[in-house]
């Protein structure tokens, strides 16, 4: 079916409705996401179905949650079997993730930071976080708990306290919702909290943050501390730590802008 009046088309980009004079249009990007600690890929549902609304490919990636360079690695490997252009959006660690993970993927064209860790170059988790004025209950809101191992080995994991999840996590989210998220909750590796980065990808790919105005985990103003360094596009988010589930189609808008503005960039 053609495209209506005003419309873009994101179809086969071999479709005559989809060349003009110079000939065809290169195709909107692929869309990974990646979650952060303590959830999995279900919570950007909300977000993939403003993509898809919106003409794009979007996959979610269960993201292992085992430390960076495992983790880097492992979406490395993924991204190595897309076609060009692609997209990356990480969601709180999962911004670390894709960091290492993109340096030299030619085919990935943008970074999009979701209340997420932009870390730079012998950076880790931790430097950012103690670098800022400490959250609400940060103290007592996570704990090791690993069988057999004690709470201080670093191959144990991290989890939140279910009683302090909704206030520390998900402020904006339902009672109910909260519930569900806080025992369906997926550990980090506590080796994660140290492991140093490399060389970061936003230092040579444009990048886009949505830094989340009412975070208790990540300090908002640590969010706008790597925006600025990493010149990232920045989007300010009406939401708790868990933005991409309380606000989703703000997040989804953001990520289009980086999908459109980069396959301008390639028509250029």
């Amino acid at each position: 079916m053609p495209a209506g009046p005003g419309c873009a088309w994101l179809g086969n980009p071999t479709h005559p409705e989809a060349a003009d004079v110079h000939g065809p249009v290169p195709v909107p990007p692929t869309v990974v996401l990646v979650h952060g600690a303590f959830t999995g890929a279900s919570s950007w549902t909300g977000v993939i179905r403003f993509l898809h609304a919106a003409g794009l490919t979007a996959h979610a990636l269960a993201n292992p949650l085992r430390g960076l360079a495992y983790d880097a690695a492992y979406l490395r490997s993924v991204v190595r079997q897309l076609d060009p252009p692609v997209v990356l959006a990480g969601h709180g660690y999962g911004g670390a993730v894709i960091t290492d993970a993109a340096v030299g993927a030619d085919n990935v064209v943008a970074l999009c930071y979701v209340a997420a860790f932009g870390l730079d170059d012998g950076e880790c988790l931790l430097d950012v976080v103690d670098r800022f004025s400490p959250m609400p209950a940060a103290e007592e809101t996570f704990t090791a708990a690993l069988a057999e191992r004690s709470p201080a080995d670093p191959d144990g994991e991290l989890y939140i306290r279910g009683e302090h999840f909704r206030q520390v996590y998900a402020a904006d989210l339902s009672p109910r919702l909260t519930q569900v998220l806080s025992v369906t909750q997926r550990p980090l590796a506590q080796g994660a909290l140290t492991a140093r980065s490399g060389p970061p990808a936003w230092a040579a790919k444009p990048s886009w943050y949505g830094i989340a105005a009412g975070d208790r985990m990540l300090n908002p103003t640590a969010q706008r501390f790597m925006a600025l360094r990493m010149a990232a596009n920045e989007y300010f988010l009406d939401g708790s730590h868990a933005v991409l589930l309380s606000r989703p189609a703000a997040v989804a808008a953001m990520i289009r802008a980086a999908a459109e503005q980069s396959r301008e960039q390639l028509i250029l």
